[in-house]
């Protein structure tokens, strides 16, 4: 049976599941450009900056060692994020539509193991 800690945890790894298969459908879609953000303002660098450190701060903040891989699976695809988000600024247009749904399936991948990770026995 699931602790509700576990199962908000659960919920929030569905989330990301939920929104990289948005990001993939987006990207795999066609022209995104103009629809959603402008890639070179100010809030994009903003959030791709964020993203970036907060996966860095994931990744050495300490922690139980019963959940390193949890802890480690979250930083990493966060910086991952925050660095793919960082080089849509700077990418010619055609590879912004690949890059998006690389981004969706880095947090969709994410999502499922991060999950197998919290169902595994402890």
């Amino acid at each position: 049976m699931l602790t509700p800690e576990r199962l908000l945890q659960v919920i929030v790894e569905l989330i990301f599941v939920l929104l990289g298969a948005l990001l993939v459908w987006l990207g795999l879609r066609g022209p995104v450009y103009g629809r959603i953000v402008d890639r070179h303002s100010v809030s994009w660098l903003i959030l791709g900056l964020a993203l970036t450190l907060w996966g860095f701060r994931a990744l050495y903040r300490p922690g139980q060692w019963w959940r390193r891989w949890e802890n480690w699976t979250r930083g990493l695809s966060l910086v991952l994020l925050g660095v793919l988000m960082l080089t849509i600024i700077r990418v010619p247009f055609q590879w912004v539509e690949p890059m998006l749904v690389a981004a969706g399936a880095i947090l969709v991948l994410r999502g499922i193991v991060a999950s197998t990770l919290l169902f595994r026995a402890r």
